[in-house]
């Protein structure tokens, strides 16, 4: 092996702890580290209309208050209280409310829910436009389009509401044929199954028949008898189901189905209508999901009209993001691609030309925020600092400047002013809990045709002190190391309270090691939400977490070394990290454990069986134990079907490597949990005894993938006695 040494200290923390030396409880690290010690904030923070002042929410002698300020006002002043809320809401019609409820403020007027309805409320004259009904509201999936039509599901079929009558638009929906609902198990960007137009008189809406897919039993164990609630889950190389998409116009109360086409088994993924509201595009993509299509539909008729462009890969390709039509351009789009290896902005003209890249280089472009008042400038969120940081930056897509407007490292939560001059920015380091500030980003010159934004000095509004000053707490880092392959590998480090130079400490590491997730961030805490690593190091561990390869925001290379055979690649990297662990003094590497969730469950295991006497104990969560067992969508993106790659599930089969077990491994499962179906755990377990091999076990009714909630502590408080048990 190579040597393994430290190739970026980014920054480091070290808070001197009090007099008080405080200790976080279980219920402090992972519950309270979201309320009463969490970072200060300001609660509810937001453009006010189409202006650039802000809004936002805060307690004034008790009560809850709405502050408004500017860039030119000193101090922000009252603007919204309860008791004028109510005048307005009387006037109109409404009952007092005790509370003031979550408002948005937009330039249509205030967006609020008012005793179960949501209503939007015009400042000016106190009256008010029905959203959303309470009756109608309570709906499964109700959505609301622009002209105030309303979809939503009853007894599995779809209806459309005016507000008064509602007709239905489908009637054979079954627990075998959904409608209006996320399709595609989630993947591919897709979070929801309807998608009204542009001017909300037309409704795309998903068709997913089912019925081939087999059942599979998750047990309700809160009843007398128990009984089995049946989903849908194809598995790997197994059926998979079909989905259509409808076009339901208003107007003539009529449905037609776009001709998407064969083979039945394909994925309908990031709908999109024209600016016109003529046309449906949709990114189209086979199940082997290495070839996409992006296919533009008559949203009249449903015929094919044209394949603007394709992309191929010879791994995977994964479209997230819909095309982006340009602001009163309604003849270019952008399209976001990780292509070149990096996800980056393309644009194109609707003919599927390619006019040119708009961003490039070794980032990824993470988030597009949208334009500017004249739709010259593009914002967006990238990783361009550095791949643990999120900084937001200005395109002039004529000109193709970019001007970073948050320039300082950290994580940056933006919101950017309707007419793009103003930016509400929220921002934390490790370092930093939190700060708050109104940043003016006018553009670079009022006399230059097609320039970008840039900064002026920031309003600070909100500095946050650190939540845990009463506390004792060690030093936090986040470093790189270098990998046998010579790639960077980030890591995070938090260092034993009252640290000694002749000690040595037992060490935990917890890691995930898949796609779409990153652990380690130059943010507060260095990304977890909770403090329970704070909690660890406080008794006397050294805990630290790797961003392996497979990790999110590294670029397509990074990514896909998983590519057929999940773990190798990441069980390379965890050992460049034990052999950077061991070169560290206090770091006892003799009495180590592992600890991992979903896919960090399934590396966790992986690794113990493995690498056998590495870590003396672990913790695997939510463990896939054989990919054959897991959906097809994710399961065959990474890992081929079992038909095309064979080789890659039975080496990743790891119930079948059960006996080779040595250390003490505690596995841990949401009984109800319908994404890595309990089976896998369970066969594990079976496994072992069959080998003779010792494992524990521990479930929790009724939750289902995470344990969430109170249950949470009590989770990790098992996790921890686990851990104390076996390393101290």
């Amino acid at each position: 092996m190579k040597k393994i040494f430290l190739f970026l200290l980014i920054i480091t923390e070290s808070f001197v702890a009090d007099a008080q030396q405080k200790l976080l409880n279980m219920e402090d690290a992972m519950l309270k580290a979201r309320t009463t010690l969490a970072p200060e904030n300001l609660q509810q923070l937001q453009f006010y209309g189409s202006t650039n002042d802000y809004i936002y929410m805060k307690k004034t002698d008790g009560k809850d208050v709405w502050m408004r300020g500017n860039n030119k006002m000193n101090s922000d002043t009252v603007f919204l209280t309860l008791e004028k809320l109510n005048n307005r809401l009387r006037s109109a019609g409404f009952d007092s409310v005790k509370t003031i409820p979550a408002i948005k403020f937009s330039a249509d007027g205030w967006a609020m829910t008012i005793n179960g309805n949501k209503i939007l409320l015009d400042p000016f004259t106190n009256k008010y436009k029905m959203i959303l009904s309470k009756e109608l509201g309570s709906k499964e999936n109700a959505e609301a389009g622009n002209a105030g039509f309303i979809a939503f599901l009853d007894n599995f079929n779809l209806y459309v509401s005016d507000g008064k009558n509602a007709r239905q638009v489908t009637n054979d929906g079954s627990k075998d044929i959904v409608y209006a609902s996320s399709v595609h198990r989630d993947e591919f960007g897709i979070s929801k199954g309807t998608f009204w137009s542009n001017s909300g008189t037309q409704l795309a809406f998903y068709r997913m028949d089912q019925s081939m897919v087999t059942d599979y039993p998750i047990i309700d164990w809160s009843v007398r008898p128990a009984k089995a609630e049946l989903i849908k889950y194809p598995m790997a190389g197994d059926k998979s189901h079909h989905v259509t998409v409808g076009i339901y116009n208003t107007t003539t109360q009529s449905t037609v189905w776009l001709k998407t086409g064969e083979p039945a088994e394909q994925y309908l993924t990031n709908i999109a209508w024209s600016p016109d509201d003529k046309y449906v595009y949709i990114a189209m993509l086979n199940r082997e999901q290495n070839h996409m299509w992006l296919n533009k539909y008559d949203a009249t008729t449903g015929n094919f009209i044209k394949t603007l462009f394709e992309e191929t890969d010879d791994k995977y390709v994964e479209p997230l993001v819909p095309m982006l039509f340009l602001k009163n351009n309604p003849l270019h789009f952008i399209w976001q691609s990780n292509r070149d290896g990096w996800n980056h902005l393309y644009l194109y003209d609707t003919s599927g030309k390619l006019i040119k890249q708009l961003t490039k280089g070794n980032w990824e472009v993470i988030d597009v925020k949208g334009f500017d008042a004249k739709g010259e400038n593009l914002f967006f969120v990238s990783t361009a600092l550095s791949p643990v940081n999120k900084n937001l930056s200005a395109l002039n897509w004529k000109t193709g400047q970019i001007n970073m407007l948050t320039s300082l490292p950290g994580v940056h939560n933006t919101q950017v002013s309707s007419d793009g001059s103003s930016v509400l920015d929220v921002f934390s380091t490790i370092t930093n809990p939190r700060t708050v500030q109104l940043i003016s980003a006018p553009v670079t010159s009022k006399s230059k045709k097609n320039a970008v934004p840039s900064v002026t000095h920031p309003k600070i509004l909100l500095q946050a002190s650190n939540p845990l000053k009463d506390y004792a707490t060690g030093e936090l880092s986040v470093f790189t190391i270098k990998n046998d392959s010579g790639d960077s590998l980030y890591c995070r480090l938090y260092k034993p309270i009252n640290l000694s130079s002749d000690k040595k400490y037992p060490v935990v590491v917890y890691w995930y090691g898949g796609p779409h997730a990153q652990m380690i961030l130059n943010s507060w805490n260095g990304g977890p939400g909770d403090y329970w690593f704070r909690y660890m190091a406080q008794r006397g561990y050294v805990v630290f977490t790797v961003d392996t390869r497979g990790s999110d925001n590294r670029g397509k290379a990074f990514e896909q070394m998983i590519h057929r055979y999940h773990g190798k690649a990441q069980m390379e990297d965890l050992m460049s990290a034990v052999s950077y662990l061991g070169s560290l003094g206090f770091a006892d590497t003799s009495k180590m454990g592992l600890f991992g969730w979903s896919y960090g469950g399934f590396m966790t295991t992986d690794f113990m069986l493995n690498h056998p006497g590495v870590f003396k104990a672990a913790v695997a969560g939510g463990p896939v134990m054989d990919w054959k067992m897991y959906e097809i969508m994710y399961g065959e993106r990474y890992m081929d079907s079992p038909q095309e790659n064979p080789e890659g599930y039975e080496a990743t089969n790891l119930i079948k490597q059960a006996g080779k077990l040595k250390g003490k491994l505690l596995l841990i499962h949401g009984l109800q949990d319908p994404v890595v179906v309990q089976q896998h755990s369970v066969n594990f377990v079976k496994a072992c005894v069959d080998a003779g091999v010792q494992v524990d076990y521990m479930i929790y009714p009724g939750h289902e993938h995470n344990v969430l909630g109170k249950d949470r502590t009590n989770l990790y408080q098992k996790v921890t006695d686990y851990f104390m048990q076996y390393l101290k």
